[in-house]
């Protein structure tokens, strides 16, 4: 990467020539006392700072895409593993940005692979999806039975603040997780302004996320069920193992918010930590 990539920008309006392909590989074990990230590679603007340890063994990735924005024709890769033993917690300093399409679209795509006896938290700020943009977004996970996972992502439609819905364009999130190789859940989401309005679409709401937890328990499940209580527009269901929490707000920040108290109510059981929000969530 040049030095110069971080003053790279992106228009708010894609077009052909703009279009970038960038893949990161990010391979973490155990070294010692701590969690080391050993295989770090990358191929275009996408790429990690130094590893934290805000919390002693376990290794805090924050991960850069320069340009500050995607477009359509754009393509992004993340390919991130566990070794047994490893822990390892995944984030982005900022929301992602994918701005609107002139037609194309953009792919983001997430590889993760969490071994047995190893734990890997995905929790990235938001997404910001602008008005006419089209998005292709999917996240693949394999674990293994005796991995620990926990992640989530949150997806803001328009940009209520600056007065923008969401009229045109679409996003397509899909997750796939597969457990000791065999396909466990899959899920495909397509909004587009019909689901943005609709009553069994978002109703009007910027804000959607999905969180999975693995392995959860039936105690987990009431532990969330409380939280909520009669909160609207928020959900948990546990289904072998695997706990799913959903919500829909007007604010991304209020629903991370939401996800971030699930997730000290989980992770001390899951990951054997207390919560340890890292830094740059606070910046």
């Amino acid at each position: 990467m040049p030095a110069n990539c971080a003053a790279l920008t992106h228009p708010a309006v894609s077009t052909d020539t703009t279009a970038w392909e960038a893949e990161l590989t990010l391979g973490f074990a155990p070294r010692g006392d701590k969690t080391a990230l050993v295989n770090r590679s990358h191929r275009g603007p996408l790429t990690v700072q130094r590893p934290f340890y805000p919390e002693g063994e376990v290794c805090h990735v924050y991960l850069l895409h320069p340009p500050g924005g995607v477009v359509a024709g754009d393509r992004l890769t993340i390919n991130a593993s566990a070794d047994t033993a490893a822990q390892a917690l995944i984030t982005t300093p900022a929301a992602g940005k994918f701005y609107r399409s002139g037609g194309g679209e953009a792919r983001q795509t997430v590889n993760l692979t969490v071994a047995d006896g190893a734990s890997l938290e995905w929790l990235p700020q938001e997404t910001i999806v602008y008005d006419g943009a089209r998005l292709s977004a999917n996240m693949h996970i394999e674990l293994a039975e005796q991995s620990r996972f926990v992640g989530w992502e949150i997806t803001a439609l328009g940009r209520p603040a600056a007065g923008e819905g969401f009229s045109d364009g679409h996003a397509e999130l899909n997750w796939r997780i597969q457990r000791d190789g065999r396909l466990f859940y899959l899920e495909r989401q397509h909004l587009d302004a019909q689901a943005f309005q609709a009553r069994w679409g978002l109703a009007g709401h910027s804000a959607c996320g999905t969180m999975f937890v693995y392995p959860a328990t039936p105690l987990h499940l009431e532990a969330v069920q409380a939280l909520i209580g009669e909160e609207p527009n928020r959900g948990v269901t546990l289904i072998e193992g695997l706990l799913i929490c959903r919500g829909l707000d007007e604010r991304a920040d209020v629903l991370k918010g939401f996800f971030e108290r699930v997730w000290g109510l989980v992770r001390g059981d899951v990951v054997g930590k207390e919560v340890c929000a890292p830094r740059i969530w606070a910046t």
